[in-house]
């Protein structure tokens, strides 16, 4: 679940990020220090984004890096516990 909500967000701060990289080459034309001012803003913005979203990927690699490592170290222990947990979930959705 998590993973999955990591995963959304990756994705819509590079929608975000590349729809302000448009914004920003689309009124770049325009003149005028507000213009301008928001520009800047939107500018400094976005690579704050950028940031996050690097942060939020190395966090996410690192999560699957350990999460192999596990499986790796523990292989029948990992797959006892896919197995328990297929069954669990088998069980509670044949029940009525």
């Amino acid at each position: 679940m998590s993973e999955l909500n990591t995963d959304k967000l990756a994705s819509d701060l590079k929608t975000v990020a590349r729809d302000a990289e448009e914004l920003i080459r689309a009124t770049a034309s325009v003149a005028g220090d507000k213009a301008h001012e928001a520009r800047e803003r939107l500018k400094s913005a976005l690579e704050a984004a950028k940031g996050s979203l690097h942060k939020i990927e190395d966090k996410a690699i690192a999560g699957a890096k350990v999460a192999d490592k596990t499986i790796r170290d523990h292989p029948y222990e990992s797959l006892g516990v896919a197995f328990g947990l297929g069954l669990l979930i088998g069980v509670l959705v044949t029940r009525k």
